[in-house]
């Protein structure tokens, strides 16, 4: 199932709210590297647990590849978000039967949310996009 040759690496994506991880794949012994950080001392230790979720349910065949991540925009927990879809993305390449177990798990490992932040709106722009003055009614 290893379609990955030597010196041959492969690069997906991830999406969440914001923030955009892009990660590259290269044969090696399972390490994780984010933004130049290893994912022992990434911080926080939630987003980090994150991460590892699709790591733990593919067993050995994650151990079978490095991960290169570089992620920004968005906020923490978009960033994690993103790095764990880009990371489980990459494992059903390269292991099909994957897909159903990641699936099961939390369909935000393989298919992206595509809801955004509604922009705010003229006049109350602070406020919010749907917050109005409040009025009495007496």
């Amino acid at each position: 199932m290893l379609k990955l040759i030597k010196k041959k690496t492969n690069h997906v994506s991830g999406q969440r709210k914001r923030a955009i991880a892009r990660v590259t794949a290269v044969p090696g012994t399972g390490k994780v590297i984010i933004n130049k950080t290893s994912l022992e001392i990434y911080q926080p230790e939630i987003s980090r647990l994150m991460i590892k979720e699709p790591l733990m349910l593919a067993g050995d065949s994650a151990n079978k590849f490095d991960f290169k991540v570089n992620v920004k925009g968005g906020g923490i927990t978009g960033q994690a978000g993103a790095v764990r879809q880009a990371i489980a993305k990459l494992l059903v390449i390269n292991d099909k039967s994957l897909r159903k177990k990641f699936l099961d798990y939390d369909r935000s490992l393989l298919i992206a949310d595509i809801r955004r932040t509604e922009p705010h709106k003229p006049s109350r722009s602070s406020a919010g996009p749907r917050r109005h003055k409040q009025r009495s009614k007496r």
